[in-house]
């Protein structure tokens, strides 16, 4: 990992979210530097302590963005920000989640549902029918001989490849651009799929090298090494898996995964830019505005 990615992916040191960090510091193609405190990737923001809450709250943050599924978030809890508004779960559909809903408090950030899921590649759905009997037959033959880390390239073409998930990371860009847009703080369940996906997104669009935007991405595996450990562990000693260790290639974030999305818009587009345009029907104005929100003069 070059000396750049180690010190400018910052950690945000968050107890209850290991993988929350900061983009800034990142360089770009033409000189310039994305700026600190802008635009932030997490995992899920459901369980922060109190001095996690400190630090969230001394961050500006004008908008969350929740990249979770309805499912998700139901299972998991909310997102736990300071003047955040608490979403309103019970009775909810998905038109109701994707409203955005502004802070009670003055100054408070505005909570975005933008949830990217894919019914053929739902991770969290794989994981409950392999974990649901405990039979290590069944569950090997859901994640066993390669089948798991299959599922995952699969989920990063889908990335590309489906029209409303193209629609859904296009709509963070969009916020993220926006005059008022940041600080802004992005995230997942896990903060390495999806929400690697619209950091890697942004950082190619502002122009920062492919070789950064995966060092980046597979800064990840570092963030949430013990946690990864622990919930492997656990499984095991819990007498839900024989061989948790099917579960690896689900929870790290492999090259292999970026690599298939950026394949796909090679194949798909005769370039980024063209995807950026037909693929994400983003045009100049969101890449200006990204720029004057992130980037020094």
């Amino acid at each position: 990992m070059t000396q750049q990615t180690t010190e400018t992916a910052r950690s945000l040191g968050l107890k209850g979210a290991a993988n929350a960090r900061d983009l800034g510091g990142y360089r770009t193609s033409d000189g310039r530097t994305l700026r600190h405190g802008i635009a932030l990737r997490a995992d899920a923001m459901n369980r922060p302590t109190g001095q996690d809450l400190a630090v969230l709250g001394a961050s500006g943050l004008r908008r969350v963005v929740d990249l979770r599924s309805l499912e998700e978030v139901r299972e998991a809890g909310p997102d736990r920000i300071p003047g955040l508004p608490v979403a309103e779960l019970d009775g909810a559909d998905e038109a109701k989640l994707l409203a955005p809903v502004d802070s009670a408090e003055e100054g408070g950030p505005t909570l975005h549902h933008v949830p990217i899921f894919a019914a053929d590649f739902d991770i969290y759905i794989a994981m409950r029918n392999a974990l649901a009997d405990c039979d290590a037959d069944k569950q090997r033959a859901i994640l066993g001989d390669g089948k798991a880390g299959q599922m995952m390239v699969g989920l990063y073409r889908w990335f590309v490849t489906d029209p409303v998930a193209r629609g859904r990371f296009a709509t963070v860009l969009r916020l993220l651009a926006e005059p008022d847009g940041a600080p802004m703080l992005f995230h997942c369940s896990a903060g390495k799929d999806r929400t690697g996906w619209v950091a890697a997104l942004l950082l190619t669009a502002l122009g920062v090298d492919r070789e950064t935007v995966f060092e980046d991405y597979l800064l990840t595996n570092e963030r949430s090494a013990a946690l990864i450990e622990h919930i492997v562990d656990s499984f095991g000693t819990r007498g839900l898996m024989k061989d948790p260790g099917l579960l690896l290639p689900v929870f790290r974030a492999e090259r292999s995964y970026l690599e298939a999305a950026f394949e796909e818009v090679a194949t798909g587009w005769a370039s980024f830019e063209e995807f950026w345009r037909d693929g994400l029907g983003l045009d100049d104005d969101v890449l200006d505005g990204l720029r004057r929100n992130l980037l020094t003069d």
